[in-house]
C-alpha cells in the first residue's frame, strides 16, 4: 500500500544561506494515520510542512500528495489539505463568523453550503456565544479554536496542525484533543507537530523525529520507547536522540 504522502530525498535551502534546511528527507505517511512530526526548534518541521502543502518550492527530491506530484501541480492539492498553523492565521478586525466565511469562500464554498459549514464548525469548537466577536477581542483559547475551524471548513482529507494547543487553557486543550481523535476516526489523515511529547505519545499512532533537517527516528511511540533502553516515555527518547543542548 502506497502512502497518501510520499517524500523522497527532499532537499531545501533558503536564499542567502547555502546550508540545507532539509537534507535528503525520506518519509511516507499513510491514509488515516494520526502522525506526529517531532523535533527541536529549527529542526526543519515547519519547512517540511510548508513544502508538503505547496507553500514553499524545494530544490531536489520528490513530493507526492494524493498521487499528485506537487512540483508541477501544487495548486491541485489545496482541496485535499487543511493547514492550521502555529500562528493565528485569522483577520483580527473580522468576527469569528466572518473569518470562517472568508476562508470557506477561498476554498470555493458559497451560499447554503457555506452557511451550513460555518454553523457546523462554530458548534464543533463550541464558539456559539463568541461567533460575533472580533478576533482581536478574543482570548487565546477562542482564537486557537477559531483557527482550527478555519483550517477545516472545506473538509480536507489531510490535516496539518502545527502546535495547535500552544498557549491554550486545559478546557480548550481537551476539546481540541477530543475533536481531533473523532476527526481521525472518520478516516482523516492528521499530521501533528508539538513540543509536548506526552501529547504525541497519547495521540499519535506513529511518529517521526527530525533534527538538523534529517529524519533521525520513526516508528510507533511504543516501539521507540522499547528500542531505547532506559527510556520510560517518548520525552526521554526525544532528549536522548536530540540532546539536552538548548535550541534557539
Amino acid at each position: 500500500m502506497q502512502g497518501i504522502i510520499r517524500i523522497s530525498n527532499l532537499k531545501k535551502t533558503f536564499k542567502g544561506n547555502p546550508e540545507e534546511v532539509l537534507k535528503g528527507v525520506d518519509l511516507e505517511i499513510f491514509a488515516g494515520e494520526f502522525f506526529g512530526l517531532l523535533g527541536p526548534n529549527a529542526a526543519g518541521k515547519t519547512t517540511l510542512i510548508s513544502v508538503i502543502c505547496g507553500l514553499l518550492r524545494y530544490d531536489e527530491g520528490h513530493v507526492v500528495v494524493h498521487d499528485i506530484d506537487i512540483a508541477s501541480h501544487y495548486r491541485k492539492i489545496n482541496q485535499f489539505i487543511g493547514l492550521i498553523p502555529q500562528e493565528i492565521a485569522l483577520y483580527p478586525t473580522l468576527t469569528v463568523r466572518e473569518n470562517l466565511a472568508f476562508f470557506g469562500q477561498m476554498h470555493g464554498l458559497s451560499g447554503k453550503t457555506l452557511k451550513n459549514k460555518i454553523d457546523e464548525y462554530i458548534e464543533v469548537v463550541q464558539l456559539e456565544h463568541h461567533a460575533g466577536k472580533r478576533i482581536a477581542t478574543c482570548s487565546g483559547g477562542i482564537k486557537r479554536r477559531a483557527n482550527l475551524a478555519a483550517g477545516l471548513i472545506h473538509d480536507p482529507s489531510i490535516v496539518f496542525l502545527d502546535e495547535p494547543t500552544l498557549g491554550v487553557d486545559a478546557q480548550s486543550m481537551n476539546l481540541i484533543y477530543d475533536y481531533l481523535q473523532k476527526l481521525n476516526g472518520t478516516g482523516k489523515t492528521i499530521i501533528y507537530t508539538t513540543h509536548y511529547m506526552k501529547e504525541a505519545e497519547n495521540l499519535c499512532n506513529r511518529v517521526t523525529i527530525i533534527d538538523d533537517g534529517r529524519i533521525i527516528a520513526k516508528g510507533t511511540p511504543a516501539d521507540l520507547i522499547k528500542n531505547n533502553p532506559g527510556c520510560n516515555d517518548l520525552g526521554q527518547v526525544f532528549i536522548r536522540l536530540t540532546g539536552r543542548e538548548l535550541r534557539d
